[in-house]
């Protein structure tokens, strides 16, 4: 075997051992998440207040990314931040089952979002070293995947509890032992691969290109335009579309739809480039007039394009940021890229939870053009990035 076979070959151990950490992961924190929305209302939240707590828990850990991440290029203690980010997630969801109002329930929401941006933007750094050697769309879509499985598994426990109880509570209870196997596998995981970001220390890159800020613009209205889940689902839950423990399902399904694509949308993008986002944006924006003004099959529909959209980010966003920003600037830029998503994404999620109440054809309208603005964005930076690769 040649010493690029094994460099390889190091490299797609270390994207599974990260893969198995973010599958039990995304067992815990996107089982609650399917049903966070209709557990809030249960537990007194309106729709608009379900929209906030949304909305603020991702601008909350938008704005520690951009903390964490340039820690992270300072400290170069890309593990550590990890662990401490994934354990603040792993401890706020089985809490979920023991509040007794939704204001307390809101607080654990953005515990555990907080928890996910502190470790974002080092668990990324970590990941897009290697990618490099197996390609960064391929890589990231690789984890996707694995972490997709994750977020398939969760929500279908989560059923199983509300099946079973016809409450949305207990079943937070359940989440515990993913919580415990997210913590065994990354120390797993570290002590396997423990030169993992040794070569960040080598500076390459003083600034961040310039064209990284406006790919993280149009990222940014590419957020703001994208309906958040828990909006989709209690709005079918409004409407009696599907029975309560159907919403989970649903979420279940759409994760694996996500983690699938993940993996073809990072495959093209390996090949082709910021194209394949362009036509994962154009398909994520059938999912709002589908899901708001459609009936049942159409929002089986519209969550099927809301999945497809998210596959595509994942298998091309930070690979195009990986593809032009060097591993000592990495931490920045995954930072500044998750805090410009996550406040855009509360700014039109709390637009689109006020529209809502309003008129849903507004709902519609305000996403659909805020991801267009996206895709056409995209499109001009098309042959900046291929020059900077």
């Amino acid at each position: 075997m040649t010493a690029a076979e094994q460099k390889r070959r190091t490299a797609l151990g270390f994207i599974v051992c990260l893969g198995i950490v973010s599958l039990f992961a995304d067992m815990t924190y996107e089982g609650a998440h399917s049903a966070i929305g209709p557990y809030l209302q249960d537990l007194g939240a309106s729709i608009f207040a379900i929209g906030l707590v949304s909305g603020l828990g991702e601008m909350l850990g938008a704005s520690l990314r951009l903390f964490s991440g340039r820690l992270a290029d300072r400290t170069h203690a890309y593990w550590t931040i990890t662990m401490l980010g994934y354990g603040m997630n792993v401890i706020a969801v089985p809490a979920l089952a023991f509040v007794g109002n939704w204001k307390a329930a809101a607080a654990l929401v953005i515990a555990e979002r907080t928890g996910k941006a502190l470790r974002g933007p080092a668990r990324d750094v970590l990941l897009s070293e290697a990618t490099a050697e197996v390609g960064h769309g391929f890589g990231f879509g690789l984890h996707s995947i694995m972490d997709q499985t994750g977020a398939v598994i969760g929500p279908l426990v989560i059923a199983a509890g509300v099946m079973k109880t016809n409450h949305f509570g207990p079943a937070f209870a359940w989440m515990i032992f993913p919580a415990l196997g997210t913590m065994v596998a990354l120390v797993v995981a570290r002590i396997l691969h423990p030169s993992q970001g040794s070569s960040a220390r080598a500076v390459t890159q003083l600034v961040l290109p310039k064209v990284f800020w406006p790919y993280i613009v149009a990222a940014g209205f590419l957020a703001c335009g994208y309906i958040d889940f828990t909006i989709l689902a209690t709005h079918f839950e409004r409407r009696h579309f599907f029975a309560k423990e159907v919403i989970p399902l649903l979420y279940a399904g759409a994760m694996a739809v996500n983690g699938l694509t993940a993996l073809i949308f990072g495959r093209l993008f390996d090949r082709f480039g910021i194209l394949v986002l362009v036509s994962g944006i154009v398909i994520s924006a059938l999912s709002l007039p589908l899901g708001f003004l459609g009936g049942p099959a159409a929002a089986i529909a519209s969550v099927a394009c809301w999945a497809t959209g998210l596959g595509a980010q994942d298998g091309s966003l930070r690979a195009g940021i990986a593809q032009v920003v060097s591993m000592n600037k990495r931490g920045s830029a995954f930072g500044y890229y998750n805090g410009v998503w996550g406040v855009m994404w509360f700014l039109g999620t709390a637009a689109m939870s006020g529209l809502y109440g309003y008129s849903l054809l507004a709902l519609v309208g305000f996403g659909v053009a805020a991801q267009l603005i996206a895709a056409v964005m995209f499109l001009r930076l098309r042959s900046r990035l291929v020059t900077q690769q």
